[in-house]
């Protein structure tokens, strides 16, 4: 039994740093005083300064932000009531509809900023901020479905026939019974479609204008010359922000628990 412990954590052990050991080089790097050398010339601040330095930078941050934000409130909106309609009420093409969700996720980034493009152009629509917010909206709903849709099906559906016999609308059953039940399944899907948004570039690329720049395409005009080590500290305040969410977000369940 204690061999087997051993080589589970020996395990998990090689799969943390395969995951970790890159993010680490990262970080180092960040520090690295070469703006190209990959040999170590002495510790500085000084792409940390360039950093904060960069407005162009800060504002394809800020975009990002903005879009991940909207787009994320929105598909959740639209994934909850996709997700209570599949789950509550029987129609015509409903198997449908809800393979169509499945699709929407295993289809590759390509087809779908290619098909958006088409769209975008057919019907006319200048390229830019809306049509990126359209897009990302779109991408991220089928991932708010699946998820809440999942804790619906393990939800008591005898719950919804007693708020109904007990004189509940269907207002009243969204908003004071399947709302507080979902709640941990939307933050999951907002958090997943926010995710998705910052870090999209397949999509975004095809669908976004001259005029409006986010960070993943910043990032990705600036590597096409090659690393500097300015994104390593982008990177790793990125990372260290991530960081910091999340162990607030562990404290904060623990508090309630």
């Amino acid at each position: 039994m204690k061999l087997k412990n051993i080589s589970v954590a020996s395990y998990l052990t090689l799969i943390y740093l395969f995951f970790y050991i890159p993010i680490g080089v990262l970080i180092i790097y960040s520090f690295n005083q070469a703006q190209y050398s990959l040999l170590w010339h002495g510790f500085s601040w000084r792409w940390y300064q360039e950093l904060f330095a960069d407005q162009s930078l800060w504002l394809a941050v800020w975009h990002s932000l903005v879009l991940g934000i909207l787009s994320s409130s929105l598909a959740t909106m639209v994934g909850l009531f996709a997700a209570v309609c599949l789950y509550r009420y029987r129609f015509f093409g409903r198997q449908l509809l809800y393979g169509v969700l499945f699709i929407l996720i295993l289809s590759p980034e390509i087809v779908m900023g290619i098909a958006l493009l088409i769209l975008f152009s057919l019907i006319k629509m200048p390229l830019g901020f809306i049509s990126l917010l359209m897009a990302h909206t779109t991408f991220c709903i089928p991932f708010v479905a699946v998820t809440a849709y999942s804790r619906l099906v393990s939800v008591d559906k005898y719950i919804f026939e007693a708020a109904k016999d007990l004189g509940a609308n269907d207002w009243m059953t969204l908003t004071s019974i399947i709302l507080p039940l979902l709640w941990p399944a939307l933050l999951a899907g907002w958090l997943l479609s926010f995710t998705l948004s910052i870090d999209d570039v397949m999509i975004s690329y095809f669908v976004v204008g001259p005029e409006f720049e986010i960070l993943p395409l910043k990032i990705y005009s600036m590597v096409r010359v090659g690393i500097k080590p300015e994104i390593n500290a982008l990177c790793t305040v990125l990372f260290f922000i991530t960081l910091s969410c999340i162990v607030m977000y562990q404290l904060l369940l623990r508090k309630k628990t």
